[in-house]
């Protein structure tokens, strides 16, 4: 070898250390058992209450058959029902100002009361077509539906029947007790 070579691996062995040093272990983390299991309980008590909350908050739609079935489940609940109103049952009540009519769907009725002075336009006892109607409220223990909410199919289907050859022209009729000013 040459000499250079003696030099360079004579640097090489003063320059390495004579062991490897072993640094110290970190201390490993001490896993807090009861902190973990109390997060958990946290979480799953959190979602269990909103899970809950939601259960009042959810409205059930069904038609007048779906819901007198279901009558002993859904009473006091909030439910959308649709049918098709009975002709000649809508009834206005003067005071307290308050509308009664009757729905039905696959041959069951039912009877609704809406306690509103203000009906939707298109909710109208028409002769010559059946008026589809979706109320929102609760099922007393009386049978008897107390709607909060009242709407109607589009009027669109109204006055496409009411060109019709034959078919008064989409004049509707006045209510009963009602006056027209």
């Amino acid at each position: 070898m040459s000499r250079f070579d003696d030099e360079l691996l004579h640097a090489l062995d003063a320059s390495a250390p004579a062991e490897p040093r072993a640094e110290p272990a970190a201390p490993r983390p001490r896993r807090n058992t009861k902190l973990v299991v109390i997060l958990l309980a946290l979480g799953v008590a959190g979602m269990g209450a909103v899970l809950l909350s939601f259960e009042n908050a959810t409205v059930y739609s069904k038609g007048v058959d779906e819901l007198l079935a279901l009558r002993q489940r859904l009473i006091g609940r909030t439910v959308r029902v649709e049918g098709t109103l009975v002709r000649g049952s809508l009834e206005r009540q003067e005071r307290p100002c308050a509308y009664r009519f009757q729905i039905a769907k696959n041959g069951a009725r039912l009877a609704v009361d809406y306690p509103q002075c203000v009906l939707p336009d298109t909710l109208r006892d028409l002769s010559y077509t059946d008026v589809d109607v979706t109320a929102e409220g609760k099922l007393a223990e009386s049978g008897r539906f107390q709607a909060t909410r009242i709407m109607t199919r589009c009027p669109s289907k109204y006055e496409a029947r009411a060109k019709q050859p034959g078919v008064p022209p989409t004049v509707l009729p006045a209510l009963p007790g009602a006056s027209i000013q």
